[in-house]
């Protein structure tokens, strides 16, 4: 784990509840694909968020941040970093933490699975399995309740084109009639597409209580646990 101080350097809406929170850390950052930082707000006040960015990027980390109502865990976040860029101050980070970054080593065709802005904890394994070239099949299952909240679904087509071996495949759970894709809850979807996932190295960030949904579900439709990767498993049964 690395303990520095960062810049903010930009937030930007990319939905109405969700904003993209540009960092620079005053030393070259390292970290995994898949592993999250703290924010600091105070000595026993620390915000995890993952992080979105691949660690190819030593001098910048990129946050999803998904706020709503004023006194959330993350608003409080999000303000603290609006006021450290509008006072030009820097803010406090913990890098490198986690147990379920990508494990490449393992030669496996991966499902890589999302619900909300769990997204970012996804989308920095996808870039790194990118910029290594891995020759594995790659599924990236992202879940949403409405279309509108799919807001890096043309950057990850762009993904899928990549690599004959990237799929990436929307979720809506509140389609509407001209939508095309799958529909549903995200998990259910990944079920409908294969027959047994005992094959496939599993990674997943979402709500804790959509976590335990899935890993059930998921095990009795053929994955390994020892191939399954959450960091919400050390918090749920």
């Amino acid at each position: 784990m690395q303990v520095l101080a960062a810049e903010v350097v930009s937030i930007t809406p990319l939905t109405e509840f969700v904003h993209k929170v540009i960092l620079k850390p005053e030393e070259a950052v390292q970290f995994e694909a898949g592993q999250y930082l703290q924010l600091v707000l105070g000595e026993k006040d620390k915000r995890a968020f993952s992080i979105a960015s691949s660690p190819s990027k030593t001098e910048q980390l990129e946050l999803h941040i998904g706020a709503s109502g004023a006194d959330s865990y993350a608003m409080q976040s999000l303000d603290h970093l609006r006021n450290a860029f509008d006072t030009k101050q820097t803010v406090a980070l913990e890098v490198g933490l986690g147990v379920s970054q990508i494990r490449v080593d393992q030669a496996r065709p991966l499902v890589l699975l999302a619900g909300g802005t769990g997204f970012s904890y996804v989308k920095s394994m996808a870039d790194h399995l990118a910029e290594t070239g891995y020759d594995q099949p790659v599924l990236f299952y992202w879940g949403v309740k409405e279309e509108s909240a799919l807001y890096a679904k043309a950057e990850m087509e762009t993904w899928a084109a990549s690599n004959k071996h990237f799929q990436f495949i929307p979720v809506v759970e509140n389609a509407s009639e001209t939508w095309k894709g799958h529909r549903g809850f995200v998990h259910q979807a990944v079920m409908k597409d294969i027959v047994s996932l005992e094959p496939y190295s599993i990674y997943m960030a979402g709500r804790f209580d959509m976590i335990g949904i899935v890993r059930d579900d998921f095990i009795n439709h053929g994955a390994e646990r020892d191939f399954m990767y959450a960091d919400a498993f050390a918090f749920i049964k």
